[in-house]
């Protein structure tokens, strides 16, 4: 059986599925498992190719057999001439209609879980947000069977910060997606009463109706924090028989809105989970629901694959437009698009973000680009779309969620502890020996389709199946760990002052 995978017969690397010794598979110097391998000479400077793109360049004159990865590969910033609506696939619709079991709400969303949120305006009102969720136990929401918890989404920013513009914007986006998930069922919203970030603005701002499902306090005008810690549980108290009269109905799989992240990617990642996902995706698309891919510097690279998937031109020069930001936002802070990847990315086998972006891009599936979206916009096109935000999970996913995510499907290939509430959180193995090391954690091992002979179609259809089981109430592992409460991060733009 062989030992190394050739993803296209343009490639001039491979990549070892195990350790090569020198003289296994034509190597000249020990190739790390995961890590690639020159298959022919390649000149000094000249392009190193894997999935028929361009990964980087070399740094030295890189012999047929040696090992290539960041000693030797070196990254220039992308320089395309990009296409558009090049490569349109027609999404043929189901044949058979999937539905799954969730809560209708008023607005005419679906939730597939029933929470209620404790959200926070400023970092100052975090503690006495946390004193309240912390109330509602298990054992006091026990009369509540419908109700899966009571939860606080605290962030340390608020305040601090310009009274408009990118990062203003960004934040209110936040709090105000959150208070409208589909898997919130009532909302408390906590501040002091001085920040910047006033609770007033926003429900002007969002047109927030406050009733007995959305209610808000200030520190300031409650009288302190012991008495805005009871006051808050007294209208959470009020609001538990509310939210417990939802029942979940058989709803449309087309009422899935699915957040699609990586983190703790390594080589595997855009071979069998990545692209295992996006066939998940496809199906989701066939029954009329929306997968949102997100993390803008980890399809840096990969960009003009998805422009030309764009249904219009305006579409992808969206999409390029976010492209154009964040390379001016790295180059002015002083850091470069190639910072990710991580170490432990570096480790499994990846070396620039080229080849990162190319196998992250692949959770997107095959399907035309729908929608471009800002951070924690709300993503209303149905389909395939993109939302913009940093490559840092638990940032990314929180903007995933505002846009209205109900789902959240994560791979890795490191291995990631991950979990966001209120959207239930999946995690989808690259490989199998991280998948048995981590049984606890995973919920899907994409790795047999590198070594147990399972296709990608096969794994696909698995994740997605599992995605109408989540939503109908069955937790993911990171769920039923109680993970979730404390990866409410909102990107933080702009200056702190």
């Amino acid at each position: 059986m062989s030992q190394i995978v050739r993803l296209s017969p343009d490639d001039n690397v491979v990549t070892a599925i195990s350790p090569l010794e020198v003289g296994t598979e034509g190597a000249t110097q020990l190739i790390p498992r995961g890590h690639k391998m020159a298959v022919e000479d390649i000149a000094k400077g000249a392009p190193v190719r894997k999935y028929a793109q361009v990964i980087g360049y070399a740094a030295e004159e890189i012999p047929a057999g040696a090992h290539v990865h960041s000693h030797n590969l070196e990254f220039r910033n992308v320089d395309t001439a990009y296409e558009f609506s090049t490569n349109l696939r027609p999404v043929e619709p189901a044949t058979q209609r999937d539905t799954f079991k969730g809560y209708r709400r008023a607005s005419g969303k679906v939730g597939t879980r029933n929470y209620i949120a404790v959200l926070t305006s400023v970092n100052c009102s975090a503690t006495a947000a946390r004193m309240i969720a912390a109330h509602f136990t298990p054992d006091t929401l026990q009369a509540y069977p419908n109700v899966d918890g009571v939860v606080a989404f605290v962030h340390g920013t608020g305040c601090g910060m310009a009274g408009d513009g990118d990062g203003f914007e960004a934040l209110q986006r936040v709090m105000w997606g959150y208070a409208k998930n589909p898997n919130i069922g009532a909302v408390l919203m906590a501040g002091l009463g001085c920040e910047m970030n006033q609770i007033d603005w926003l429900i002007e701002a969002y047109g927030l109706e406050p009733g007995p499902r959305f209610q808000t306090m200030n520190i300031q005008d409650v009288g302190g924090l012991r008495k805005t810690v009871e006051l808050g549980i007294k209208k959470i108290e009020a609001m538990l028989p509310i939210v417990n009269e939802a029942e979940r109905e058989e709803c449309p799989a087309s009422d899935l809105t699915v957040a699609l992240q990586c983190g703790g990617s390594d080589a595997w990642s855009g071979v069998t989970a990545n692209p295992a996902v996006g066939y998940a995706c496809d199906l989701l698309v066939a029954q009329g629901g929306t997968g949102v891919l997100a993390e803008t510097p980890e399809i840096y690279g990969a960009e003009h694959l998805l422009t030309a998937r764009a249904v219009d031109r305006a579409t992808g020069e969206k999409l390029i437009g976010l492209i154009k930001w964040w390379e001016d936002y790295t180059a002015r802070n002083k850091g470069s698009m190639d910072n990710n990847p991580s170490p432990g990315n570096k480790k499994g086998g990846l070396t620039t973000i080229l080849e990162k972006s190319l196998g992250a891009a692949a959770k997107g599936g095959t399907t035309p680009l729908t929608g471009v979206y800002k951070y924690a916009e709300e993503v209303t096109a149905k389909g395939f779309t993109f939302m913009d935000s940093p490559g840092y999970d638990p940032a990314s996913v929180t903007g995933q969620i505002a846009s209205g995510c109900n789902l959240v499907c994560f791979t890795t290939g490191r291995g990631s502890a991950f979990g966001a509430k209120p959207s239930p959180s999946m995690k989808v193995a690259t490989n199998t020996e991280m998948f048995n090391r981590m049984t606890e954690d995973m919920d899907v091992n994409a790795g047999r389709i590198l070594t147990g002979g399972a296709s990608v179609e096969e794994v696909g259809r698995e994740i997605y199946e599992m995605w109408l089981r989540m939503a109908s109430g069955e937790q993911s592992k990171s769920e039923a760990q109680g993970l979730g409460d404390y990866e409410f991060v909102p990107w933080q733009i702009g200056a702190v002052m």
